[in-house]
């Protein structure tokens, strides 16, 4: 026991350093993280940390009481064995009911130390999750076109969840045990401080040795997050399209692709494993050196008779008090190297440009007329592959103009602007002479509205579908907007009804059905312009039928931009523009047919 409590004492006063000079990072004032290069990306956390600084107080207050608790308890002890060596019974009978209300006491320090501390981790925690959301609502589309979800939600998730472990041990374990350690040690000193300091001779060489397994761990663990995230982006990949699995009998080659990501995953995870098993027996050694010294030393004293008996339970004792908390110190450290991986990833999302928000003097759209203005629009998605070129197009108020042409034309391109989605290089899009680019874009959603060709519902009850982005709202507006959708039908048939529950995407419902409840969504919202992608491109004659009929009533009044290419949809337009390499090449009627076009020609085949 003595050695063990030796030996452990030895290599905590190396790990404690190394904790608590990392701890410290996090209350360095704010620094440019791009120059830090995430070797500090706790230091995020400052400014939360700060704002609960009351209750942290009040727990720091708790600690310190609860570890000055320690040294008394070595105190308590060797005065037992002073009173069992002097056989004074009087005051061991004493003795229980002193123990009992010192550990009551250092009871409710503890407590108050550790739901404190608790506390404001998970609510750091929670913050920080907040901010990464709302952060990822304000990134481009294009980020998220090109980004893998499953990568996205293991970030918001795990990492996130592993940064808040770390907090709450750093908080809730590794402070209160680095002041336990000080305490204990202080008073260790006092007790005898040639025996004390002779534990530090190799103190620095220990610190030293777990710092630099810290680091390697921390480039490891890197890794293992990594191949960690990329295992559920292929889970989150393949549980989305099973349909699509099935289909092709591909079940095993999915199982394929599974073991040969979850063998790099093991490979990454043992790699961590395999360092921490180097660290242990290196640390040892230097422990084994430190431990005869101290017995050496020990050995010396008691032969010169400077210690004495009780003075040398206590020590022991103070020494034993070391184990636990030098554990967890040395245990969360490593914890925090690896937690570091989960904090980079993290702040690389914090660290993504947001897309460019609304100008300081931006405007609200309050009501239109709906007269769309396109102005020499120039726009591409890579430099050097222009998508659209000198696009300019007029729309009034009222008009249904239909945009048709080969895939990759721009035509939803076109819409994606309308939107807001994405910003021109050049040229001005204008809603009632005002350029969109000035307004508020919460605004321009409300007067803009979408029934894409492929409906995505979320997860929720079909009346939270149609209302959505609304958290209040009118059950029967909703069920006016399904009624207009020509959707009331079906969703009546349904067990709950409005307040049936959709699984993911609502694949129980049929092509047809999920569209309805698309135009649905889009009367509710009720908006003067309205752009229709392909919404019918994917349906049977029977659903088409009945879709075309709820979308003849939702483009009752409305400016209307169709883009299709079936002639069903078509005949309800005013206007018919081709669309060819990024530019209007013509423009006509559906009745009669434009017939000097090929492009359009090719469009609608003679029967």
């Amino acid at each position: 026991m003595i050695l063990q409590a030796l030996s452990d004492y030895t290599e905590a006063t190396g790990c404690a350093s190394i904790l608590l000079g990392a701890g410290l990072l996090m209350l360095l004032p704010g620094m440019n993280l791009s120059i830090v290069n995430f070797r500090f990306s706790y230091v995020v956390l400052l400014s939360d940390v700060i704002a609960h600084w009351r209750s942290l107080l009040l727990a720091l207050i708790c600690t310190l009481m609860y570890v000055l608790s320690m040294p008394m308890l070595a105190v308590l002890i060797g005065q037992a064995a002073q009173y069992v060596g002097e056989q004074n019974l009087q005051a061991l009978v004493q003795l229980p009911m002193g123990v009992s209300l010192f550990f009551g006491i250092r009871g409710l320090f503890e407590y108050g130390q550790d739901v404190l501390m608790a506390q404001v981790a998970f609510n750091i925690t929670l913050k920080l999750r907040h901010k990464v959301y709302n952060h990822l609502q304000q990134i481009d589309l294009s980020y998220f076109q090109r980004s893998a979800t499953g990568d996205l939600t293991y970030c918001l998730t795990e990492d996130i969840d592993r940064i808040g472990e770390i907090l709450n041990q750093l908080f809730h374990q590794s402070l209160p045990c680095i002041l336990q350690l000080l305490a204990v040690v202080a008073y260790m000193i006092y007790l005898n401080w040639p025996l004390t300091l002779a534990s530090l001779v190799l103190a620095p060489l220990v610190g030293g040795v777990i710092g630099w397994f810290g680091e390697r761990l921390l480039v490891f663990a890197r890794h293992r997050q990594r191949q960690v995230s990329t295992l559920a982006a292929l889970l989150t990949e393949t549980f989305s399209n099973m349909e699509l699995v099935k289909s092709y009998g591909a079940e095993d080659y999915e199982v394929a692709r599974f073991m040969e990501v979850a063998q790099q995953n093991r490979n990454a995870t043992f790699a961590v494993e395999r360092v921490k098993a180097i660290q242990y027996p290196m640390v040892g050694i230097l422990e084994a050196i430190a431990v005869s010294l101290l017995l050496l030393l020990g050995g010396w004293q008691i032969s010169r008779g400077q210690l004495t008996a009780p003075q040398f339970i206590s020590f022991v004792t103070a020494a034993v008090l070391l184990i636990d908390p030098i554990n967890l110190i040395t245990e969360n450290y490593n914890k925090f190297k690896q937690g570091q991986a989960s904090m980079d990833r993290v702040l690389a999302l914090l660290c993504l440009q947001p897309q460019e928000r609304d100008p300081v003097q931006a405007t609200s759209l309050i009501s239109v007329q709906g007269y769309l203005e396109v102005e020499q629009i120039n726009f591409a998605y890579q430099p050097d592959q222009p998508v659209l070129e000198n696009l300019s197009l007029q729309v009034h108020p009222g008009e249904v103009v239909a945009l048709v042409g080969a895939s990759g034309s721009g035509k939803s391109t076109l819409a994606h602007l309308l939107l807001r989605l994405y910003k021109p290089q050049s040229g001005k899009i204008l809603l009632d002479g005002v350029d969109i680019q000035t307004v508020t874009r919460q605004s321009l959603c409300q007067q803009i509205g979408i029934v894409p060709q492929r409906t995505q519902l979320f997860a929720g009850t079909i009346a939270q579908n149609i209302a959505y982005g609304h958290r209040n709202f009118d059950l029967g507006k909703v069920e006016a907007a399904a009624e207009a959708a020509n959707a009331l039908g079906f969703i009546h048939q349904l067990p709950a009804g409005l307040q049936t529950y959709l699984g993911e995407q609502g694949t129980t419902l049929s092509g047809g059905q999920r569209q309805r409840l698309a135009i649905a969504r889009a009367v509710f919202h009720n908006p003067r312009i309205l752009i229709l992608d392909e919404a019918t491109s994917a349906l049977d004659a029977e659903s088409e039928a009945l879709v075309q009929e709820a979308l003849q009533q939702l483009m009752c009044d409305r400016t209307v931009i169709i883009i299709a290419h079936r002639p069903t949809t078509l005949r309800h337009a005013d206007r018919i523009l081709v669309m060819v390499n990024g530019g209007l090449i013509t423009a006509g009627t559906h009745q009669p047919p434009i017939p000097f076009q090929q492009s359009y020609k090719m469009l609608h085949p003679k029967p």
